[in-house]
């Protein structure tokens, strides 16, 4: 244990020293006030706009925007910070293998398996430190403008895109034992969630599959049953741990 906590303690002072907690911070920030911001401007941009498009042929009526236009604008956009996310931490391994600072660590008697497990802490604690104040940043404006009781399964959607991302990162730390690179390991969890993806298209594999969190969204208008992400949040659960134990294999 003594290790895990100095290796973990490291590994957050490298994060810190890199700039990649800043950048997440500022990243994220943005996301969560443009997701409002965007959604108070749309009637604003859509009436500036207006003349032009009657010249066109289009006749703009009077658009109404609500909380929900603002989290459709949330769902739109984390899928874009998870990208940067994922990318920022691709070489969380393949760094330190080339520099070979990782083979220095383990002849000295570090365990592989609170290698993995710390840099998933790592990950998992950036990961949901930045989600969380994203859609903090989001609800708080959305309360003060609007009023979030017009969107169904605000906190649960938001909770399996989440999971989403947990499924993503233990995926990138096995690609990250498997290949040397971090060119190679985004591209190898990038191929993994667009098979998933394109498999999701067939509807009776959809609610099985993990890439189908990323249509959480749907839940917000309450035409969607909550039920039906249940087998989909169950098996990225699993293929989390799977996922993980067979890192540290």
């Amino acid at each position: 244990m003594r290790q895990l906590i100095a290796f973990t303690k490291k590994e957050f002072i490298e994060v810190v020293r890199s700039g990649k907690f800043l950048v997440l911070i500022i990243v994220f920030s943005l996301f969560g006030i443009m997701n409002p911001a965007i959604a108070k401007l749309t009637p604003w941009m859509m009436e500036q706009f207006s003349s032009s498009l009657e010249e066109s042929g289009f006749i703009i009526t009077q658009v109404t925007v609500d909380a929900l236009t603002s989290w459709t604008q949330f769902y739109k956009n984390v899928p874009m910070g998870l990208i940067i996310f994922l990318l920022m931490f691709s070489g969380i391994m393949a760094n330190e293998l080339q520099k070979g600072t990782l083979v220095n660590i383990i002849t000295k008697g570090m365990s592989r398996m609170w290698i993995i497990v710390s840099k998933t802490i790592v990950m998992l604690a950036l990961w949901t430190l930045n989600y969380w104040m994203c859609y903090f940043i989001t609800y708080v404006y959305n309360e003060y403008f609007w009023d979030n009781k017009v969107a169904k399964y605000v906190l649960y959607s938001a909770f399996l895109v989440y999971m989403l991302g947990v499924w993503l990162i233990s995926l990138m730390m096995l690609m990250s034992t498997i290949f040397s690179t971090g060119s190679a390991v985004a591209v190898g969890t990038g191929a993994v969630f667009f098979i998933s993806y394109m498999l999701s298209i067939v509807p009776d594999l959809k609610k099985y599959l993990p890439s189908s969190l990323i249509n959480a969204g749907e839940l917000l208008g309450g035409t969607v049953d909550a039920d039906n992400y249940n087998w989909c949040l169950g098996i990225v659960i699993v293929l989390t741990i799977v996922q993980l134990l067979a890192a540290v294999k």
